[in-house]
């Protein structure tokens, strides 16, 4: 895949984050593509989920600066990164989870007011629903009751309510079977295919290089390589610490 015209929708510069006292992000570099998938892979502890919560405004950064459309926004409110194109999908769903299916993504569009807003609301919500159908047929259902996959699948209609740019998934394929992680990339497909610009942390590396087009894997909360996902398929580190006996 070619990311359209090369325009970088998303930059890090030397990026610092410190938990407390204890540093655990180090002059972290990286840079996002409008229209692609780009994984961050790596062991437990690597960084992996700091990082993304750092983007997304979660977690302060202690140095470097973080460009989104030309904008800095290390220094911005989750609330108002939202409002520029950028939801965070977290690790566990953090749905919830005694309310239901519809008014979870009725939740996704939180920032979005006034009158032409709820309609586009609705429109939203009809999108979802296109994309995943099951959460039409269970719209009334408690959120705590749908199974693992309708549960990851409507964390993600509920990130796609504010209509983001850049869509971030920490650990998306976790704890579902292997037939729904198959199912879950093929979605990120499609919606990469809509314009959507994804960026996934994933300790599956397999399914992440399966339908990404790049890749930064981290260690000890830097970066120790990069490149694209054919090349880091078959480069010998990658394959024995995340891909077994994969062929190529």
């Amino acid at each position: 895949m070619t990311a359209n015209k090369k325009q970088i929708i998303l930059e890090l510069s030397n990026i610092d984050v410190n938990y407390g006292l204890i540093q655990v992000l180090f002059g972290v570099k990286m840079h996002i593509y409008k229209g692609e998938i780009v994984a961050i892979l790596g062991p437990n502890a690597a960084g992996k989920s700091t990082l993304i919560y750092a983007i997304a405004g979660v977690l302060p950064i202690t140095k470097g600066k973080i460009i989104f459309n030309d904008h800095p926004i290390h220094n911005l409110v989750v609330e108002q990164i939202v409002r520029m194109g950028i939801t965070l999908v977290p690790e566990g769903r953090l749905l919830f989870g005694r309310m239901k299916t519809l008014e979870n993504l009725e939740m996704g569009a939180y920032c979005r007011h006034g009158k032409r807003e709820k309609e586009e609301t609705k429109q939203n919500i009809n999108r979802i629903f296109n994309l995943f159908p099951i959460l039409k047929e269970r719209k009334e259902q408690i959120a705590e009751t749908l199974s693992g996959g309708q549960q990851q699948m409507l964390a993600i209609g509920r990130g796609l309510m504010s209509r983001p740019q850049l869509l971030l998934l920490d650990e998306p394929s976790l704890g579902l079977a292997p037939i729904l992680v198959k199912e879950l990339m093929n979605t990120l497909k499609r919606l990469r295919e809509q314009g959507l610009t994804i960026l996934l942390s994933e300790q599956n590396a397999v399914a992440a290089l399966s339908i990404g087009d790049r890749a930064y894997v981290m260690g000890g909360g830097k970066i120790v390589m990069e490149g694209s996902s054919e090349k880091l398929r078959s480069t010998n580190e990658i394959k024995a610490a995340y891909l077994g006996s994969i062929s190529n």
